[in-house]
């Protein structure tokens, strides 16, 4: 009878870690999802305007994938951080954020400055190639607490391969070429601008490094979708 009952609480006692595993599983699977949910639009986006495939794989709330040789980190950044470009009025004649949220950035016009800014469709970004000054911006978010945003609700890397555009859908890839260097990189666009006469593209700082114009500021780059293979 003793053993009977032993075997009756070990039964039991192995079916309520089961449970509690189950439940873990589940709950885990669910802040997982919630990730997802977030960044999975961004890649599907650029699957529309791109052709390459991207390895990806997700780790700590980010989404990491390979395009062309270089990797880049996807994170949605909280709606309470101020966007890098506080400049924007409205889009698609919502508020920044409230647009942000209801996921109304890719293509939609925007204002700044009292100016409203139309972006490319998706068929004509597929054709895009332009030659003229790029800049470098967010050197001034490494000295503040906090992050900040993208136009499309992104977390701002200065460090990462990002870009800003005035007209492309959010988010993109483009090829940058250094005229004056020949150096060429993938970067992700994520952000708008640059808002600055004379110039077609803003690049993160890290951007900027890599391509060598980072002390100088500026530099003559071309730019093109790019539509190579991951």
């Amino acid at each position: 009878m003793s053993t009977d009952l032993t075997m009756l609480r070990y039964i039991k006692i192995k079916q309520s870690i089961y449970l509690l595993i189950l439940c873990l599983i589940l709950l885990s699977c669910q802040v997982v999802r919630t990730t997802y949910d977030v960044t999975e639009e961004t890649v599907k986006a650029t699957y529309n305007v791109t052709k390459f495939t991207a390895k990806s794989a997700y780790s700590a709330g980010k989404l990491i994938y390979h395009v062309g040789g270089f990797t880049f980190k996807v994170v949605a950044a909280p709606l309470s951080w101020p966007l890098t470009r506080q400049e924007i009025e409205t889009i698609d004649g919502l508020s920044p954020k409230e647009a942000i949220r209801q996921g109304k950035v890719k293509k939609s016009p925007y204002v700044v400055r009292g100016k409203r800014y139309v972006p490319m469709s998706v068929e004509q970004a597929r054709n895009y190639r332009e030659t003229g000054i790029a800049s470098w911006y967010g050197y001034e978010t490494y000295r503040q607490k906090g992050g900040h945003m993208t136009a499309n609700g992104e977390a701002f890397d200065p460090s990462g391969l990002n870009a800003a555009h005035k007209y492309l859908p959010l988010p993109s890839f483009v090829k940058v070429t250094n005229l004056e260097n020949r150096r060429s990189i993938i970067l992700r666009v994520n952000d708008r601008g640059p808002f600055v006469e004379g110039r077609i593209i803003d690049l993160s700082a890290g951007a900027a490094r890599k391509l060598g114009f980072y002390d100088k500021g500026t530099a003559q780059v071309r730019v093109e979708i790019y539509e190579g293979k991951g």
